[in-house]
């Protein structure tokens, strides 16, 4: 598989955005119009359909995941196999931010880096999935959450792999899709720090601008 046909392909299967396919199949209106307007997993639950949001999740995760192991599985002989995973995990990221499908109007990150990094290692994905429960768990709110597990997913990468050249590419790609995931959740930092944000759970209102 070469890097550009790697990127391609992982991008195509990140713009596949299961909160619209979900929703559109179980009847559900779509999540752009409710909430926070995001197409992800926390929006969806806004509905208080559950199994919804868990297919979503479990979508959102499961094709940065299969990006990440497709482009490991078939990389031609002699080819720098870290290069290329950095390749289509960044690739298959901004599919799901930026999704061509869809109007390039995407979701904000979560589940996909978290399937993409259960596929670089899956001990890199659990220490990254345990910070987002503590402060889900104590705080109630996704966006925190995000962010808080967004910053500490690099430094995990590089304390647990190092800074060696074969996973340099790793850290800087894990490093640069905290800084968009971050970049994507800039209202809610807003929200945030204004007390407005919504916590995991609660119901569906009209969407807000989230700019």
């Amino acid at each position: 598989m070469s890097a550009l046909l790697a990127a391609l392909v992982s991008y195509l299967i990140g713009s596949v955005s299961f909160a619209v396919v979900v929703s559109k199949v179980m009847g559900l209106a779509d999540p752009h119009t409710y909430g926070s307007g995001n197409p992800g997993a926390t929006n969806i639950l806004r509905t208080g359909n559950k199994l919804a949001a868990m297919l979503t999740l479990l979508g959102d995760a499961a094709k940065g995941w299969v990006a990440v192991m497709l482009a490991r599985m078939f990389a031609p002989p002699g080819e720098d196999v870290s290069l290329l995973v950095a390749l289509s995990a960044v690739a298959v990221f901004l599919g799901h931010l930026f999704p061509v499908f869809h109007r390039f109007a995407g979701g904000k990150g979560v589940a996909t880096a978290l399937g993409i990094l259960l596929a670089i290692a899956p001990v890199l994905g659990l220490a990254t999935l345990g910070a987002w429960l503590i402060v889900a768990v104590f705080f109630r709110y996704s966006s925190l959450a995000a962010l808080i597990s967004a910053v500490f997913a690099p430094f995990y990468d590089a304390l647990l792999f190092g800074w060696e050249p074969d996973n340099r590419s790793v850290v800087l790609v894990i490093a640069a899709m905290s800084l968009l995931l971050i970049w994507r959740h800039r209202a809610n930092l807003r929200k945030l720090a204004a007390g407005q944000e919504s916590k995991i759970g609660q119901k569906s209102k009209p969407a807000e601008p989230d700019a």
